[in-house]
């Protein structure tokens, strides 16, 4: 007999896991979103457009290189002290930090110490997101049902997809309204804007109870050290898993945003492709997510890299016909191709792990992977698309980075149909090998 409550545990645990990653991560996508189409002439107008825009990219990248220090405090904490502590924390500096971004003076008022004070925030922001993913993640994981946790650890990347939707759509919305003075004033909208809802975030979260933290003689003192020890191949697969599909996930965003525009579509235009793209995502993903819980996480995560791969060199050939229907449904496409591996990977990587090394564990390995991957990401695609005129170049930079996520897949075990009795048993808290084993 079904359990009468599901449903609404279901919601709570969305609504925590899901919406309070979408508010933070809508912080993040309008930083992307305004390096491409308005920081270029607000933070480095000596440079001309191209090179500005790579200048951009590398200040948006400089915060994935803060997210690794972000993932083992956070993640040190959420395992030692309970999820809800480091969750609370990572939502109020990125709200912080959002905030500040959308007061800082132009290039114009301060000279040089304007793109130097937005690359520090930019530090905050990759600190906090660095513990954000791995614990709301987390949350969906240790609260689902038996058989569900592929689709509820997903609610992290149905999260992801909304922030962006919300972040291109109050883009586009400002970049109508005030399309003759964006650069001037108008993007600073979406940044307060963002600073403002990150409280829904945050009551959402002190509004659920606290999980229980681990107590002493279950817990280890340095969970990450443990994770390292213990588990050293799997940090390293899940490391190059990260590596590769942040790396895609930040070329379909913020490159492919800033390709349009150069290829001659408005920027409004360019948003609506941003809006299409996660929302394919947010509706993939989940179901990709509920198909690993059923055949298998490493079967669907190669299964989505192959054809990703294949869609990245497609859409460059649609999106250079110049139409905008065309272009819209390039990105449909691309954004649900994105989901078969956005969808399973919050499991997929947790599952690797036992409780109390856990967090730390997943945080580490997917930062350390996002940090060198996506950091890179935008600022290389950019940099191969300047060098050789053309975008086939990045796809075969994209579809390089796919080989490596289903190569990693492969090699990781399968885990789908473990108990979490069980994948918490396979490694005991001193690190020595438990009976648990799977066949």
């Amino acid at each position: 007999m079904a359990n009468p409550q599901q449903p609404q545990s279901a919601l709570r645990t969305f609504f925590v896991s899901g919406m309070g990653t979408a508010l933070e991560f809508y912080d993040f996508v309008i930083y992307g979103v305004a390096a491409a189409l308005v920081f270029p002439q607000v933070f480095f107008p000596d440079l001309d457009r191209l090179t500005a825009t790579l200048v951009a990219f590398a200040a948006f990248g400089a915060g994935f290189f803060a997210r690794p220090l972000g993932g083992m405090v956070f993640g040190h904490l959420g395992d030692k002290a309970g999820r809800q502590k480091a969750l609370v924390i990572t939502l109020l500096l990125m709200g912080f930090s959002t905030l500040a971004i959308g007061c800082l003076p132009s290039h114009a008022s301060i000279g040089v110490a304007a793109p130097i004070l937005l690359v520090l925030l930019r530090l905050v922001q990759g600190f906090a997101a660095g513990g954000e993913w791995g614990g709301a993640a987390l949350f969906g994981i240790e609260s689902a049902p038996p058989g569900k946790r592929g689709l509820w650890g997903s609610f992290t990347s149905m999260g992801i997809g909304i922030g962006g939707i919300l972040g291109s759509a109050v883009f586009a919305i400002v970049s109508t309204a005030y399309d003759d003075n964006l650069a001037d004033f108008a993007w600073r909208i979406p940044f307060w804007l963002g600073g403002v809802l990150v409280l829904i975030g945050l009551y959402a979260r002190l509004a659920n109870p606290a999980t229980k933290p681990l107590q002493p003689r279950e817990s280890t003192r340095l969970p990450l050290v443990a994770a390292l020890r213990s588990r050293p191949r799997q940090m390293l697969l899940c490391t190059g898993i990260a590596f590769g599909y942040v790396t895609i996930a930040y070329i379909g965003s913020t490159f492919f945003l800033a390709y349009a525009t150069q290829v001659g579509y408005g920027s409004t235009e360019a948003l609506l492709f941003d809006v299409s793209l996660s929302i394919a995502i947010v509706i993939s993903a989940p179901m990709f997510a509920a198909l690993s819980d059923r055949i298998g996480r490493r079967r669907v995560m190669i299964l989505g890299s192959v054809l990703m791969a294949a869609g990245f060199f497609v859409f460059f050939a649609l999106v250079g016909r110049h139409s905008l229907a065309v272009a819209c449904a390039a990105y449909v496409v691309v954004g649900a191709l994105m989901g078969a591996t956005q969808g399973p990977i919050p499991a997929f990587l947790a599952e690797q792990f036992p409780r109390h090394m856990r967090y730390s564990g997943m945080s580490a390995a997917y930062q350390i992977g996002a940090a060198f991957g996506g950091g890179t990401a935008s600022s290389l695609a950019t940099a191969i698309l300047i060098s050789t005129g053309s975008p086939y170049g990045v796809a075969a930079y994209g579809a390089a980075a796919l080989a490596l996520v289903a190569l990693c897949s492969y090699l990781l075990k399968e885990t789908a149909h473990l108990s979490m009795e069980a994948l918490d048993a396979e490694v005991g808290v001193e690190g020595s090998v438990g009976m648990a084993r799977s066949v």
